[in-house]
């Protein structure tokens, strides 16, 4: 079965006149129909880096993207732009961390919504525009006088699931969530993620969660992508990666969050920072901050492996690499 989206040896390097930065280095990734994918990790690791590149939204003059993003048979890097705004909102859809700043504070929530609609439906009527705008309020538990409401009459929570049904209206194949509810109260935001688990069963649809949270991943993603300097370090079912972790860099992270279940543990923030993505790195890109390194980590760049519980793992310990 063809995959709703399949990155291979996607890049994406910042340019200016001093030099390059290597935000996002040789990704590869499969998502299926119905998958709910998060990628977690460090601020600066190149989630949401990787999400604008796919959604190509990274100004061509400053980024240079390369490699293949394959959606519906067809390579999103290659497209015309006219071809993307044919996809977007009626196949793909994104939803950004502040929704205030997606929205116009100048006009009315309704009229926003009959304008987006109205893109790639131009002859739908006003009262067939709030028709499906109101089903999705209601999937979303928004009152119908959100409707008539400006943006700033309304709360953070009410705002970002305004964000949700504004990129629900033409049902979309992927949904992204760009660090979404990362802003809101811990009680909103279970709501929030709550609704959206619910809405995927409804609607059957694929959705990318990117997050440097790990409990979001484990309440609303069926599979997780970790991610470091750009590329991806362990890649599996959550139940399988939270629960045994493979990579040093995913110990890490869940040894730095603290857990809801079981004893109490003390708390271990992984040493170090990010490396410097303007130089390359020879060997694993996590060797200067890896606990279980060794002098071959350094000269060697692992190779991603797959498991036999299907997960996909970036270590030496774990596969072969290769030289740089």
């Amino acid at each position: 079965m063809e995959p709703v989206l399949e990155l291979k040896n996607v890049s994406v390097t910042y340019k200016n006149a001093e030099k390059e930065v290597y935000a996002v280095r040789n990704v590869s990734l499969r998502i299926e129909k119905g998958d709910s994918l998060g990628i977690v990790g460090e601020s600066g690791s190149g989630k949401s880096t990787l999400a604008m590149a796919v959604l190509r939204l990274l100004s061509e003059n400053s980024a240079v993207v390369e490699g293949e993003a394959m959606f519906g048979g067809r390579n999103l890097l290659a497209m015309s732009q006219e071809e993307l705004r044919e996809l977007r909102w009626t196949q793909l859809a994104v939803v950004f961390q502040k929704a205030m700043n997606s929205l116009s504070p100048v006009h009315r929530i309704g009229t926003q919504f009959e304008d987006i609609y109205r893109v790639h439906e131009p002859k739908a009527s006003k009262a067939e525009i709030k028709k499906r705008v109101l089903e999705l309020f209601k999937l979303v538990n928004l009152p119908e006088r959100v409707y008539r409401l400006y943006p700033h009459e309304m709360s953070g929570g009410m705002l970002q699931r305004t964000a949700i049904a504004l990129s629900l209206l033409h049902n979309p194949k992927l949904l992204i969530f760009d660090e979404a509810t990362t802003a809101l109260d811990v009680v909103t935001q279970g709501q929030i993620l709550k609704e959206v688990v619910e809405m995927e069963k409804t609607l059957d649809m694929t959705r990318i969660m990117i997050t440097h949270d790990m409990s979001v991943v484990a309440v609303s993603c069926n599979k997780i992508a970790v991610m470091y300097a750009g590329e991806f370090m362990e890649v599996g079912m959550t139940k399988d990666v939270l629960s045994h972790p493979m990579h040093p860099y995913t110990k890490g992270l869940l040894q730095a969050f603290p857990s809801l279940k079981g004893e109490v543990n003390e708390l271990k923030a992984i040493p170090g920072f990010l490396p410097d993505l303007s130089k390359k790195s020879a060997g694993c890109i996590f060797a200067p901050r890896c606990p279980y390194k060794t002098a071959a980590c350094e000269q060697m760049k692992p190779e991603p492996v797959t498991l036999e519980d299907g997960r996909i793992v970036a270590c030496l310990a774990v596969g072969g690499g290769k030289n740089e």
